[in-house]
This record gives structure tokens, sequence and C-alpha cells, in this order.
């Protein structure tokens, strides 16, 4: 896969965490009165401008296991999650943010419980967790498989991934729905509405047909799918750590936006899950409009920068095809 290509999705995952991290979990009326328009200090975290958190640490854990291996081992994935969370591996000072329903599944992992069988397959477990790293995966499949991939035996290794530590239908979906759209723009489809419509039909026509997932589908993603979803009020946007309000947030800041610094500023002063949100809108549109488009003051300010390099290269150079 060519390195830009990656690049352009990782600093624009990378550089959206960074932006939301100081404001994480302020109310969008306070944003409102004082709007994030670049990079900020301490704030939330008390951490320095530029310092990206669990978003971005885990998508580097995932990319560096697939590039190191050259494929999906899902063991090794989870063995880079404990580095992470027990020894700091994968962030630049420290991991300070990390959710519950990841704690859970980590902790499981470390005490034997095989990979696959790590998460919480509860209506309690639908946060944003395991959508926050899909990037890579879009990437790997896109790689390996091309361009249809609402096909069983890719959507499974999707459900595998997130089940590592979000195992419910309902986020299997949201991290199948953020798959599905990357791709359409992996395949060069870079006009966003056209990309998410696409993204959305295929997986419309996936779960509205399959009896693991259609009462979910049709219940919790109605919104999302309409064709009139551009057109929701800000106000009926949630910004929370739901993982339904996560997809729906920054597929919306896709969206109404056309181009990348819009895009990522729009996420974060939605407040709520900022870092979160602005992370996986910032993927897709670093995709749609490319690492060079991403401000330059931004990208200088990014903390630990060569280790992000490292890993993009690292799995840029892999070939999946005959793995």
């Amino acid at each position: 896969m060519e390195l830009k290509t990656v690049r352009s999705m990782i600093y624009g995952h990378a550089i959206g965490d960074a932006l939301g991290v100081p404001v994480e979990f302020k109310k969008r009326e306070e944003l409102d009165a004082d709007p994030v328009v670049g990079m900020r200090a301490f704030g939330t975290h008390d951490m320095p401008d530029g310092t990206w958190s669990d978003d971005t640490s885990m998508v580097l854990a995932t990319m560096e296991s697939i590039g190191r291996v050259g494929k999906i081992d899902y063991n090794d994935i989870m063995m880079n999650y404990l580095r992470w969370a027990e020894d700091d591996e994968f962030t630049f000072d420290g991991t300070f943010d990390i959710g519950n329903t990841t704690v859970y599944a980590i902790r499981r992992f470390s005490r034997g419980t095989p990979a696959q069988l790590c998460g919480n397959a509860n209506e309690t477990g639908n946060g944003n967790g395991s959508l926050m790293r899909m990037a890579p995966v879009a990437l790997y499949l896109h790689d390996k498989y091309g361009a249809d991939l609402d096909q069983e035996k890719t959507m499974k290794i999707v459900f595998n991934m997130s089940a590592l530590t979000h195992a419910h239908p309902r986020t299997l979906i949201a991290c199948a729905i953020y798959v599905l759209i990357a791709n359409e723009i992996l395949n060069g489809n870079t006009e966003i509405k056209s990309a998410v419509e696409s993204g959305l039909k295929k997986a419309t026509d996936f779960f509205s047909t399959n009896e693991d997932f259609k009462d979910e589908f049709k219940e919790h993603y109605d919104r999302l799918i309409s064709p009139d979803f551009i057109d929701t009020p800000r106000d009926q946007i949630r910004s929370s750590g739901y993982v339904v309000d996560t997809i729906e947030a920054a597929v919306w800041c896709l969206l109404n936006s056309d181009n990348y610094a819009d895009c990522v500023l729009l996420a974060v002063n939605l407040g709520g899950d900022t870092d979160t949100i602005a992370a996986i809108a910032g993927g897709i549109a670093g995709l749609v409009y490319g690492e060079d488009m991403i401000p330059d003051k931004w990208v200088a300010t990014l903390l630990g920068r060569s280790s992000i390099d490292y890993i993009c290269e690292m799995f840029a150079n892999q070939t999946y095809q005959n793995k």
C-alpha cells in the first residue's frame, strides 16, 4: 500500500485525536463560547499540546502488529494492547485515557482468556473503544481484498477485530460502517457524500438481510442511513462515547464540511467525547483530502511523530495479498 495513503489516514486520525484531548468531556455550550480553532495545551487531561490519547495508541498498536506479522493475528494484537495498557508502549507520555470496557478485555486476556473471547458482548459494552481503532483494519482489508468488502469473510474479520474488546452486535455494525465508508474512498471515490452513501448502502444491503444483525441495524441505524441525515440539525447530533452517537457524529461532520480542518474542528466543537469523534472523522477526512491538506502547524505540533512515521512505514511496506 502507498505510504502516502497510510499517512493520510493515520495523521488525519492522530491530529483529530490531539485536537480533542484538551477539551474532552466539555459541554457543547462551553465550546460554543470558546471554540477550539487549533491545538491547545493542558485542559481536561493536563497534557501538552499535540498529545494524542488511546484513540491513536490503539491504532498504532494494531498497525504495528499487522505490519510486523504480515497478517491479522488476534493474539499478537492483544499482546500489543496489554503492552500499551501496562507498560505505556505506543504512547508518547504514558497511558492516561483508557475505557472501562477495553480495560476489562485486556485484563481478561492477561488472565488467560483467548483473545477472541475477551470482548464484552453485553449491551453495556457499546462504547466506541473498538470503533476508534478501525483505521488500520480498513487499510489492511482494502489492500488484501480490494474493492468489495461487504462479504461474509471480510465482515467477519471486522467483527473479530472489534470483539477483542467490544463484541455486541450494535458495535460490530458501527465498525463495519466505518470500514465500508473508508473502503469507498480507498477505491477512488473521494466525493465524500457519494462515498458515504455508497458505504451506507452496502452496509444496509448486508445487515438488513442478516438474521444476526437486522433487528439491531433497523432499530439503531435508521437515522444514519436516512437520505436526509446530512440535514440533521447540530443540536440533534449527540457526541457521547456511545458507539451509535459516535459514528453518527463523525459521519455528520464529514457530510457537513468540505476540507480536513473544518471537519475535525466541527467534530471537536460538538463537545463530549471530542478526541474519539474527531479522530474517527479525521481519519476518513485525511483519506479524502490527503495529508498535504492537513494544516502544517498542526502536524508540527503533533507529538511522537517519529514513532507514528516508523509504524506507518512498516505497515505500508507489507504486501498482504498472499498472507
